[in-house]
């Protein structure tokens, strides 16, 4: 094994105290659980979800805008900012609620003890059977969603930990890392753009979770929005991704999930907190409407 001139030590301990030019080595550590004591806010509606809008948390936030938008009004939330970088993750109350310490994480309270649920395709899947919406009833249908929702959580983790971190966040770039995730990246895509051929949404002519859990990822990838990366990865020759993702993009739940706790961007883009319908102004309905 070639180690370009780092020997790995006998014992891996402790390289999160060391300052190595990631952005991440503050809040990387080999251990588990709370780091202070604070609890979580709660508003006023029956869920409660406590996020970020990386690709991970817009998922959840699509999801629930679009149950909304159908009517489903039990799925009114109050969305509470939680910041990464500045470790709010570890918060005891965050972590009451999640263990793994990633965002998003969602509280039920509609339910006689309130329900738990982390991990975003676990968010997915409990709001969709619960609103009996965003997924197939038929038996085969919903298993081909499900087919492609646990394809997603297994997929991303390559695209976003391996990809994204080693393109974009590194403090230098490692040829070996960007070579083996850049090659794997494009064949999903690939997989993808045969698959969407086919294909109007990810399940056929239904729209469903599995569009709302790839999208995020691979559309806003397809699009040129993630990691700068669109030249690079060559992503026009994947027109039936980029059809797909545009469609996605235009829907107006999908436009108001994506502002949903996102910090960055231009100030229309941004919603840090959510509590109620009308925290969309009418200077966003604006440029939702004009999109």
């Amino acid at each position: 094994m070639s180690t370009s001139g780092y020997t790995p030590p006998k014992v891996w301990q402790h390289a999160w105290q060391t300052d190595d030019g990631n952005k991440f080595a503050s809040i990387n550590r080999p251990t588990a659980g709370s780091r202070y004591q604070q609890s979580l806010p709660q508003g006023k509606h029956p869920l409660q979800l406590y996020s970020l809008a990386t690709p991970n948390g817009v998922k959840v936030t699509i999801l629930l805008e679009e149950l909304l938008a159908a009517g489903h009004s039990g799925a009114e939330y109050d969305a509470f900012l939680i910041d990464i970088m500045a470790g709010e993750q570890f918060s005891s109350g965050f972590v009451a609620l999640n263990p793994n310490s990633k965002i998003p994480a969602l509280l039920d309270t509609s339910t006689e003890t309130p329900t738990k649920v982390f991990e975003s395709g676990s968010i997915l899947l409990y709001l969709a059977e619960k609103f009996n919406a965003f997924i197939p009833q038929d038996s085969a249908k919903r298993t081909e969603c499900l087919n492609w929702l646990f394809w997603q959580m297994g997929a991303a983790p390559l695209l976003g930990g391996g990809f994204g971190h080693f393109y974009a966040y590194a403090p230098e770039y490692f040829e070996y890392p960007i070579n083996r995730y850049t090659m794997e990246v494009k064949r999903q895509l690939d997989m993808l753009n045969q698959h969407l051929a086919n294909n109007q949404y990810i399940c056929g002519d239904e729209y469903t979770i599995a569009d709302m859990a790839i999208w995020p990822w691979y559309g806003v990838l397809a699009q040129g929005h993630l990691y700068d990366a669109a030249e690079f990865l060559d992503v026009n020759g994947y027109e039936h991704v980029i059809r797909w993702a545009a469609e996605i993009a235009a829907r107006p739940a999908v436009k108001r999930g994506k502002m949903v706790n996102r910090t960055w961007g231009e100030p229309h883009e941004q919603l840090h907190e959510r509590h109620d319908a009308s925290d969309f102004d009418s200077k966003t309905q604006d440029k939702l409407n004009s999109d």
